[in-house]
Parts: structure tokens; sequence; C-alpha cells
């Protein structure tokens, strides 16, 4: 088990999938979240109650659980989903518990995700990367009659959805202010994660919060960006792996990684491969090309195998 203080940036199931496998390497992980969600419970609650949306942190605090009868079934219960057509239909027993808490304790979101973790002993910290909601904008390529038009899609929901090409996202209110905590997390890290996940709503955000990038760009950190196993969802629709690799540096130029892990099923041909090398070298990274994903369910990361690609970097960059 490592000694090393890992920060891991994302949000959902790529933030979960990471979390997971950081887990069998050290027991000092921070997750930070982004807080862009829209949809389902997390938008209900978040228009209700005017909160953060509670969904991808109350994901992570579950993954985060400790390895024990105690820890799973509090993860369990965490994430059980109300089921029927009763104003309760949809929602997480986790959000509303998160939501309550929140509730209890005002203006504290910080401290009340954190008694959340110690009913979890979970191993590691859960942060939101803002402590105000935020609403994604992207400009999307969408395929016409004459050719293609650029239109304006707004919500994380809707992004993830809308047919076309993400060409940019924004977030909005522009220059969030970051966590504080997520702040100090990042500089007295030894390691920082970037994915995997939903590239255009749940990695790249974090890069669009200007002390949040900074403080990227100044920890003496080692940077790894974890691209995903598929580029099968709606918000890859266009795109190459090399490209999301792209999209990273156009969105946060002078920022480096120093490692970039890629499963071989997203890079298979030759020519892949070196543009994938190439936008790698434009962020400055290693590339490291190892089977990451499950052998029996395309799409998602094994977390035992990523746990293997993240330790291998990880050991590499120790003296």
């Amino acid at each position: 088990m490592s000694r090393s203080r890992i920060v891991a940036m994302g949000g959902g199931h790529g933030l979960s999938a990471s979390l997971q496998a950081l887990r069998h390497i050290s027991d000092d992980i921070t997750a930070i979240v982004t807080v862009a969600d829209d949809g389902g419970s997390s938008g209900r609650l978040r228009e209700e109650f005017d909160i953060l949306p509670p969904g991808d942190l109350r994901m992570a605090l579950a993954a985060l659980c400790e390895d024990t009868a105690w820890g799973h079934q509090w993860s369990a219960v965490l994430q059980h989903r109300f089921r029927g057509d009763g104003e309760l239909s949809g929602h997480a027993l986790g959000n509303l518990l998160i939501t309550a808490l929140w509730d209890i304790l005002p203006q504290q979101q910080v401290r009340g995700l954190d008694l959340v973790g110690r009913l979890l002993n979970a191993r590691g910290r859960v942060l939101p990367m803002s402590l105000i909601p935020l609403d994604i904008e992207a400009t999307v390529l969408v395929p016409g009659p004459d050719g293609e038009q650029r239109v304006m899609v707004r919500g994380q929901s809707q992004v993830a959805v809308h047919p076309g090409k993400v060409e940019a996202i924004r977030l909005l209110p522009e220059s969030p202010p970051a966590t504080p905590e997520a702040l100090e997390s990042i500089k007295l890290a030894d390691v920082v994660v970037l994915g995997p996940g939903s590239w255009f709503t749940s990695v790249m955000p974090h890069l669009l919060v200007p002390d949040l990038v900074q403080a990227l760009r100044d920890t003496p950190a080692v940077r790894v960006l974890t691209l995903n196993v598929s580029l099968n969802d709606e918000e890859a629709y266009g795109y190459t792996v090399a490209e999301h690799v792209a999209a990273i540096a156009a969105h946060a130029p002078d920022l480096t990684f120093d490692h970039v892990i890629a499963d071989p099923q997203v890079a298979r041909s030759e020519s892949e491969r070196a543009a994938l090398r190439a936008a790698v070298q434009q962020v400055g990274g290693t590339l490291t090309v190892t089977p990451v994903g499950k052998m029996r369910q395309r799409g998602v990361h094994d977390p035992l195998r990523l746990a293997a690609a993240y330790r291998d970097v990880i050991v590499g960059e120790q003296p």
C-alpha cells in the first residue's frame, strides 16, 4: 500500500472507477467532483433546494467506502434508488441524506460530506470542485442538409445526449470560485489523476475553474490523465481518443501531464496510435497503453487492471 497522497478529479461512473482502483494503492485519497449535473434525482433536488447536485458526490463516497461488511452495507444504502410512482421515485437515498445534512448545516457543504464519509468509514475524502451549482453550456456542431451548423446547448443532461460533435464547453457562471479545501489538496498531493468519465461534462469542467486549473499547473504532484476505454457514448461522437487529449490542451493551455493511460481498444490501428502519441506529446506526457477495461463488459474500466496501471506509473516516479 503506497503512502502517496492522491487527488482524483472527475464525476459520475468514471470517477467512481478511478477511486475504486486508487483505493487499492493508497489510503490517502481526495476526490474532487464536478457540480454541474442537472438531470435526474440530482437535478430535482438542486432545483427544489438550491443546492449543489449531490449525485456525483454520493457516487464518489460510495466508491471510497471501507472494504468491510459495514462499508459495503452502507455503500448499498447510499446507492439505493426508490422505485414506484410516488414523490420519492427515482431518488437515491444517498442524495436525500446529503441534502438533509446540507439543510441542517447550511453553507457547510464540505462538513456535510465529511459526516457521510465518517458514516461509511470512507478511505478518503470527497470535495465539490466549487461551492456553487454550475451549468455547462456547449457549442455543438450539428450535421444538416447545408453542412454543419453550430448550436448552443445548455445543461449537462442536454449536452450529454445532444446529437452532433461538441466543439467547446463553458461553465455558467464563468470563472467560478474553487473550493478552498480542493485547492489545498492539490497543493499537497503526490499524484493528481484526471479522468476517466464523460469527457465534456465530467472531466473537462474542472479545467474551466481558473483557480483549480492554476493549482494543477503549479502542483509538484505527478499528473496522470486517464482516457476512456470506449468512444461509444453520445459525448464522444465525432472524436478519436487523440482528439480527446487535444481538447484538454485546447481548453487548458500550458497544463501538462506526466503520464497518459490508454486502453489498446481505443487506438487499435498504427495511425490511431501515432495520432495519440502526438497528442500526448502536446501535453508533455508519456503514453502508457495497457489493458484497463473489463474483459467481458466493453466500455467499463476494470478496477484491478486500472489499479495496476496507476501503480506502475506512480512507482515509476518514486526515487
